[in-house]
């Protein structure tokens, strides 16, 4: 019996953290997106090529490779 009447508790508790369950599955969701967003800038600032990528360092000519 003390089975049967905390499952009905549970389900009563359960349903009542519903819209706040809610409230944080929403906020999770929101913050998530905010952060994929800003690994999505950090790429494409960090991950473009520099005009001058294929030239060495040591390259004192000025002379751009393949010219």
């Amino acid at each position: 019996m003390t089975d049967d009447q905390a499952k009905r508790e549970g389900k009563a508790g359960a349903a009542a953290k519903d819209p706040r369950r809610d409230r944080l599955k929403a906020a999770l969701r929101e913050n998530l997106k905010r952060r994929k967003s800003q690994a999505r800038g950090r790429d494409d600032l960090g991950g473009a090529p520099s005009e001058h990528a294929d030239a060495s360092l040591d390259d004192a000519g000025g002379e751009e490779p393949g010219q």
